[in-house]
C-alpha cells in the first residue's frame, strides 16, 4: 500500500543526511547512527545510537535535529531518543584482546613537557563524565605522574593471590608503578626490565570491563613504545604536542613511528595553544600558532582540538584534582569534554573487532 502521509521516510532521511554531527563530523545517516525511524499518524519517532558516550552531547544533538526537522513535519510531534554503545575496535596486527578491556587508547608525545600526562588524565575523566567505564595506566615507569595528579597514595590490593586490583579514584580504574615504589625512588632499570614491568602492570591488573583504557606513555620512541606496538592490542593513539617547532619535530617522529607499526592515529591534540592570563584573561600564542593543525594536515590525520596554557590546569593537577574534577562546569573542563567526545567519535569510526561477538565454529 502506498503511503499518502505528507511526511515521508525519504524526506526525513534526506534531512538527516544534510545535518552534520559536530563531533563525528559526518551526517547522521553516513555515520550509521540512525537506529530506527518510525512515522505514525501523529508523530515522527527517531532513535539514534552512537558508538561513543554522549551524555553531555544529547541535548545539543536533539536541539539541532528539532531545528532542522520540525518545520517539515506539518504539525506532527517529533520524538528523538539517543543512546550509545562503545564497541570493541580492531587493534594492530590482530593482537588478542585483554580480558576486561574493550579498547586501549595510547596517549603519546615525542617530547616531554608538552602536558601529555595532564591531557591523559583529564581525557580519561572526561570520557567517564560522558558515561563510559574508563581506566588509566601510567606507563611512565621512570617518572610516573598519575599518582600525584590523582592524589593517590595507597597501594593496590592483590586479588586472588594473582592479580592487582585497580586503585579507584574519582570512579577511574587506575594503575601505576608509582603505587608500588616510594615517591622519591629512582627506577634504575634497563629497557627489557621496563618493558616487562609495563606488561605486568597491564596484564596482571584485574581491569573491570572498561570501555576505554587510557595508557599514558612516556615521551620518546623507545622500548616502552615498541613493547606497546608489538605485544599490546592498541585501538588507537592520540599524539599531544605544543605549537612550537621543537615539540612538533619530535611529535612527527612519534606519529610516524606509530603509523609504521600499524597503530591507528586517532588524531592530534595541540596543548598550550594560547597562554591565558590569570589577571586579565588575555590570550596570547606564546609558543606559536596552529602548529598542531598544520601537522594533522601534513599527516592526513584528524585534528582533535586545542587546549590552553592555563595556570588553573597546572594547579588542579598538582593538587590531585584534575580540572574535569576540580571545576567540572568550567571552560577548561568543557574543552576536555569536547576532546573526549572527539576521541571517542574517531575511534567509533574505526573497523570493529567482530571476533568478540561472533563465536568460532569448531567442527569435530
Amino acid at each position: 500500500m502506498i503511503s499518502t502521509h505528507p511526511v515521508s521516510e525519504t524526506l526525513i532521511r534526506s534531512i538527516l543526511q544534510s545535518a552534520l554531527d559536530p563531533t563525528l563530523q559526518q551526517d547522521f545517516v553516513s555515520a550509521n547512527v540512525l537506529k530506527s525511524l518510525n512515522i505514525q499518524a501523529d508523530r515522527v519517532s527517531i532513535a539514534l545510537r552512537f558508538g561513543y558516550p554522549v551524555i553531555h552531547h544529547n541535548n545539543d544533538i536533539i536541539a539541532l535535529l528539532q531545528k532542522l526537522l520540525i518545520p517539515h513535519l506539518g504539525g506532527l510531534k517529533l520524538e528523538i531518543t539517543i543512546d550509545w554503545k562503545v564497541n570493541k575496535h580492531l587493534p594492530q596486527a590482530n593482537l588478542k584482546p585483554i580480558p576486561g578491556i574493550k579498547n586501549i587508547i595510547a596517549i603519546a608525545s615525542g617530547k616531554g613537557g608538552v602536558g601529555k600526562s595532564t591531557t591523559a588524565v583529564n581525557l580519561a575523566l572526561a570520557l567517564q563524565a560522558e558515561g563510559a567505564r574508563v581506566g588509566i595506566l601510567d606507563a611512565d615507569i621512570y617518572g610516573p605522574s598519575q599518582p600525584l595528579m590523582l592524589g593517590i597514595q595507597q597501594k593496590p590490593v592483590i586479588k586472588d593471590n594473582k592479580r592487582l586490583e585497580p586503585v579507584m579514584r574519582y570512579g577511574l580504574q587506575t594503575m601505576s608503578m608509582g603505587y608500588l615504589v616510594a615517591e622519591d625512588a629512582a627506577m634504575v632499570w634497563r629497557g627489557p626490565m621496563v618493558s616487562s614491568a609495563l606488561q605486568q602492570l597491564l596484564f596482571e591488573t584485574a581491569w573491570d570491563e572498561v570501555d576505554y583504557l587510557i595508557i599514558d606513555l612516556p615521551p620518546g620512541t623507545g622500548d616502552i613504545q615498541l613493547t606497546l606496538a608489538q605485544k599490546i592490542p592498541v585501538a588507537g593513539v592520540v599524539i599531544v604536542t605544543t605549537p612550537q617547532d621543537v615539540a612538533l619535530s619530535d611529535a612527527k617522529k612519534a606519529l610516524s613511528m606509530f603509523q609504521k607499526l600499524g597503530i591507528a592515529a586517532l588524531g592530534i591534540v595541540e596543548n598550550m595553544s594560547t597562554h591565558i592570563c590569570s589577571q586579565c584573561g588575555h590570550a596570547e600564542a606564546i609558543f606559536g600558532s596552529d602548529g598542531g593543525i598544520k601537522m594533522a594536515s601534513q599527516f592526513a590525520v584528524p585534528f582533535l582540538g586545542q587546549l590552553p596554557l592555563d595556570i588553573q590546569i597546572r594547579e588542579h593537577a598538582d593538587s590531585g584534582q584534575p580540572s574535569v574534577i576540580a571545576d567540572p562546569t568550567g571552560n577548561v573542563a568543557k574543552l576536555y569534554q569536547k576532546l573526549a567526545r572527539r576521541v571517542g567519535a574517531e575511534l567509533s569510526l574505526r573497523p570493529r573487532d567482530y571476533s568478540v561477538v561472533i563465536p568460532s565454529i569448531v567442527v569435530s
